[in-house]
């Protein structure tokens, strides 16, 4: 049974920093997975942020790109995203997700492509 657990989000002000952690149980292949970082806003849909897949080369949503890092340490199945420069709008619950998915496309894989997924953690910046 696959478990993936999100952690670090928090309360921070605009400008400051937050990393998060996403641990993956049960997968008998870590290495093989491709591993992202999604945000949902009230109201809003659930959208991509950054994207490792199992070579480890990764992506981004342009709102986040330059802001933001993912990484991946393997032999702890541990996944993080760094936010810098935190603004209001990035406000949102945090979710972590993985798939057994390998397509050359890694970078467009989008919410129904993930098998397995986090509870979230939320992530609030005041202004």
């Amino acid at each position: 049974q696959v478990q993936v657990v999100e952690s670090g989000g928090g309360l921070v002000q605009a400008g400051g920093s937050l990393r998060l952690s996403c641990t993956a149980s049960g997968v008998s292949k870590f290495r093989d997975t491709t591993m992202a970082w999604f945000r949902q806003a009230p109201g809003q849909e659930r959208e991509a942020l950054a994207i490792i897949n199992r070579a480890g080369d990764t992506a981004y949503t342009n709102s986040v790109k330059d802001r933001f890092t993912v990484s991946r340490d393997v032999p702890i199945n541990t996944v993080y995203l760094q936010m810098n420069s935190l603004k209001p709008e990035d406000t949102a619950m945090y979710y972590c997700a993985a798939t057994m998915i390998h397509s050359s496309k890694w970078y467009a894989l989008g919410v129904d492509d993930f098998q397995y997924w986090g509870q979230g953690t939320q992530v609030t910046v005041s202004s």
